[in-house]
């Protein structure tokens, strides 16, 4: 049975000819059987979209279909790996036609004929349901796959393998449930990649991220299983953010999905997380990464499917009790390949041309993250951290304010920082977090309650300089008083010397949070010492001169994660420093 085409716009296809089509059916293509999804079904007519380069198709070629949906594989294998937005192995696909894809080319997700050594867990006559873990599977030196009874499975276990070396395809274990009916278990799993895999529950949120960045972790720090966008303009560092959060976090596993990027800065990914090691394990980064890199050159229709190809790789993961964060780049270059597929497809446009769904896709793909209690009885998390790109630097457009409905962390990067070189370039005063109660109780069970206070006294500080600079700018510094010029040095102590961060300084690229803690003690103990000093009449000049400012700041050059006994002897300095003053 198949159909055939009669109309064909770029890689949107109008198909006669079949009745049985079904929405979100995947389908297969013209003579090379290219790759396509139903999206939409008018009378006896079908609208297909293409995920290949669609160049080579005539009219009446024929379509053939499939009867299941959209999926994508899961199993070992994934992790280390690089894929297209339809998870197509670029690797592999590199092997057979060079650095471009072959329209046509079918290649297995996963190499099934591997021999991956295998712990068996489950013993014959168990009773094993959906998600329940049957054995194990050392997938790379830091991350375990744990195989899992597939969905809508439950039973008896009536045969299974005893340990050793076997391939994806290799029956583990078969089920029989209470009819009778007999089901194979091997190490591979489909999934629809736009239906959210099940969970026992959602929980609430109550762990940070901790990702090394001062900025964030101390002032707007994200959960996990929580949401932040990144919003920002061309050459203000979403990319870069992006690969301090993916490289330093302490996310079991990172999906980096690179959605309509620039094809050298997947590049750049691949090679540079393949040299770097983690700082948990030791072993290569790589070893808990997977990359979706669809980058700008590539089909449109797939570049919109690369996002819920990530987040589907993701949830399996999470299903075996990781937490997983995503990092998306950019959602706006989905949301314009949205804006594309639309336009195709002759739909109304809503505000400037995106479709009038926009909102709610981005509510499904959003909604997707959250901390759960799995089938299995873990728990696991999805942290989704996604890149806006508004055109020249607009936040008012509509990716990015619709992004912020459903978002809980905003970090705004500011060009005028970036172009300040001060990265990460994430300005205080308009971002924020409405996770810090979610998280409070942490901070103070793990750094005290003092953590909390002393974030809230460097963000009093930093508004008080917002303030004043209004006034700076209307008749100059010099006019102001000694207290309030003593809250423009501070402020510049806090900005240059704990929130802007250095990536290729190596005690600085990464601040675990006990330094984080004590940085900000010295910067604020060195405020009430000066404070005390300029009440007595002695000018902010003089306390300039001393270079005690300059040398808290070198704090993140001077101390590494690893010697934070070091940091007394600046608490030592201040004191020295306000005798000295005293003195004199």
């Amino acid at each position: 049975m198949s159909g055939f085409i009669t109309k064909i716009n770029s890689t949107v296809l109008t198909v006669s000819g079949y009745d049985n089509f079904h929405v979100s059916e995947m389908v297969m293509v013209g003579p090379k059987k290219l790759i396509g999804e139903v999206i939409k079904i008018n009378k006896s007519e079908a609208v297909v979209q293409i995920f290949e380069d669609a160049t080579d198709l005539k009219l009446y070629d024929k379509i053939y279909p499939t009867g299941r949906p959209l999926s994508i594989t899961l199993g070992p294998g994934i992790i280390g790996n690089i894929f297209d937005g339809i998870e197509r192995p670029l690797f592999s696909i590199e092997k057979i036609s060079g650095a471009f894809i072959s329209p046509g080319l079918h290649v297995s997700s996963l190499d099934e004929e591997k021999l991956w050594p295998t712990k068996i867990i489950a013993k014959i006559g168990d009773f094993v349901k959906s998600g329940d873990i049957i054995a194990h599977v050392h997938e790379s030196n830091f991350i375990v796959n744990k195989i899992m009874v597939g969905h809508e499975i439950s039973g008896k276990i009536i045969e299974i393998v005893p340990d050793g070396n076997y391939n994806a395809k290799k029956i583990l274990a078969v089920v029989e449930n209470e009819n009778g009916k007999e089901f194979d278990i091997t190490m591979l799993q489909t999934w629809p990649i736009k239906i959210p895999r099940p969970v026992s529950q959602k929980k609430s949120v109550t762990r940070p991220l901790i990702t090394g960045q001062r900025i964030i972790d101390t002032l707007f720090p994200i959960a996990k299983g929580g949401i932040a966008a990144i919003p920002g303009g061309f050459g203000t560092g979403k990319t870069m953010t992006q690969h301090q959060l993916a490289k330093w976090s302490d996310a079991d596993i990172i999906v980096y999905i690179g959605c309509g990027e620039r094809g050298n800065e997947m590049t750049q990914v691949l090679y540079d997380f393949s040299e770097l090691k983690d700082p948990r394990s030791g072993f290569p980064l790589m070893d808990r990464t997977i990359l979706i890199a669809n980058t700008s050159n590539m089909p449109v229709a797939a570049r919109e499917a690369s996002i819920y190809t990530g987040i589907t790789i993701a949830e399996y993961y999470r299903d075996m009790g990781y937490h997983v964060a995503i990092m998306a780049d950019s959602t706006s270059r989905w949301a314009e390949a949205l804006r594309e597929l639309s336009g195709r497809l002759e739909e109304i446009p809503a505000e400037e041309g995106f479709p009038a769904y926009l909102a709610s896709r981005l509510a499904e793909f959003y909604e997707r993250a959250g901390y759960v209690e799995n089938l299995n009885g873990s728990e696991g998390s999805i942290t989704i951290i996604g890149a806006v790109s508004p055109q020249g630097g607009d936040l008012s457009e509509p990716v990015t304010q619709n992004t912020k409905r459903f978002v809980r962390c905003f970090w705004t990067l500011d060009r005028s920082l970036a172009y300040a070189r001060h990265f990460p370039a994430i300005q205080w005063l308009t971002s924020y977090t409405e996770y810090l109660d979610d998280l409070a109780d942490w901070y103070e069970k793990n750094l005290g309650k003092e953590f909390m206070a002393n974030r809230a006294a460097i963000t009093k500080i930093l508004n008080e300089e917002n303030e004043l600079m209004e006034i700076v700018k209307l008749i100059g510094a010099d006019i102001l008083p000694d207290n309030q010029k003593l809250i423009l040095e501070i402020s510049k102590v806090i900005r240059v010397g704990f929130l802007q961060q250095n990536a290729y300084h190596s005690f600085d690229t990464y601040v675990t949070l006990e330094k984080q803690m004590k940085m900000l003690e010295i910067i604020l103990y060195l405020y009430e010492k000066s404070k005390l000093l300029v009440a007595h009449g002695i000018p902010v000049r003089i306390l300039k001169s001393s270079g005690i400012f300059d040398k808290i700041i070198s704090i993140k050059y001077d101390v590494p994660n690893d010697n934070l006994q070091k940091l007394d002897e600046y608490f030592a300095a201040i004191d020295n420093f306000y005798e000295q003053c005293q003195k004199s």
